[in-house]
């Protein structure tokens, strides 16, 4: 099943992949205070990875109209669901949106016919009008 206006489909289910992006960031940002108090504690390492995660996918969630925001919302599941070596209940987490970006791709692929967008194809050049003035062209040769 295709939708019936393959644009404003393509625009809304960017819309939800940058929301979804976001959402991501702002759980990430809650994380520092769960792992703070169990295991060794909020190290500088997973601080800094914590903050970095979440500043790529709120960069992730901007770039979502271009053709590879796509591709890199993707590619930041995977150091999402790696939250989970910080404490477990974050394999659950990072498990369930890692499942959601899954669904919109799968989404995407069902009402766009493929899960990465298409390059749009070049406009050909305008054909001179027979009705321009004479001159303006090369003369052609009359038989």
């Amino acid at each position: 099943m295709t939708a019936p206006d393959p644009v404003r489909a393509a625009r809304a289910l960017n819309g939800g992949a940058a929301a979804v992006l976001v959402l991501e960031a702002i759980v990430v940002l809650f994380v520092p205070r769960g792992i703070a108090q169990s295991g060794p504690g909020l190290t500088g390492f997973r601080l800094t990875y914590l903050l970095v995660l979440a500043v790529l996918l709120i960069l992730a969630a901007g770039v979502q109209r271009r053709p590879r925001g796509l591709v890199i919302g993707t590619v930041l599941q995977v150091p999402l669901v790696l939250t989970g070596l910080f404490n477990s209940v974050l394999w659950v987490v990072g498990g369930i949106f890692a499942l959601l970006w899954l669904y919109l791709l799968q989404l995407r692929r069902d009402m766009l016919g493929s899960i990465l967008p298409r390059p749009a194809a070049p406009h050909p050049a305008p054909d001179p009008s027979p009705d321009t003035p004479p001159g303006s062209q090369e003369e052609q040769p009359h038989q």
